[in-house]
């Protein structure tokens, strides 16, 4: 029995010894731990990564603020309307409609309250389809385009805003029918997607066939 209580309060006193040692280094570990914390986490240069996301943030504000202020100059513009304008011309393509007016000017184009190049993502492609009627008669910074296009993608209003400027040109001058036809810019292409069939896959492509 004197070795077994022996044993028990010699293990008693392992036990908080134990304890005392692992108190110590968990008090003394938290101190250098706030420390590498507060130093990584915090840099100096913290103020100008909170800059950098500032700006991010305005950048639709100022996006917002441009499409205003393109309204606004439209509207100055165009008193009354894109319908109360005398030099205006309606274009089609697909499913696209643009309407166009034209006014003496600098060469401006503006698509839906939105500068050209920035509505048609910048695609040569396209830019070109809307300047070719100006550029065929000399026009390149002589008149300023507003356009109202909906319906379709942007190929297709690209394509309607070209026939409608076109058209819009006849009303400054019938002179101006003889170089336009001759490029082709008064005639409405009239291709369009040609319809799905019943019994095929698509328009024309059928199921493959099968003998057996």
């Amino acid at each position: 029995m004197a070795i077994a209580l022996s044993s028990l309060t010699s293990s008693f006193s392992s036990l908080s010894f134990s304890s005392q040692i692992s108190q110590k280094p968990f008090s003394l570990s938290l101190t250098p731990s706030l420390k590498s914390t507060n130093s990584s986490q915090f840099p100096k240069s913290n103020p100008s990564s909170l800059t950098v996301v500032a700006t991010v943030a305005a950048e639709p504000l100022t996006a917002d603020l441009e499409t205003s202020s393109l309204e606004k100059y439209v509207k100055s513009r165009l008193p009354g309307g894109f319908a109360a304008q005398t030099l205006i011309g309606t274009g089609r393509r697909k499913c696209a409609i643009a309407r166009v007016v034209i006014q003496e000017g600098t060469g401006k184009f503006i698509i839906n309250y939105r500068d050209a190049k920035e509505y048609l993502q910048g695609n040569p492609l396209w830019l070109q389809y809307i300047k070719i009627p100006l550029a065929t008669l000399g026009y390149e910074t002589s008149y300023d385009v507003f356009v109202k296009a909906h319906g379709g993608g942007l190929s297709g209003q690209a394509q309607a805003i070209s026939l409608g400027i076109a058209r819009a040109l006849l009303k400054v001058s019938e002179d101006h029918r003889k170089p336009l036809r001759k490029e082709g810019l008064l005639t409405r292409d009239a291709r369009i997607v040609e319809r799905k069939k019943p019994g095929l896959k698509k328009a024309r492509k059928a199921p493959q066939f099968s003998k057996r």
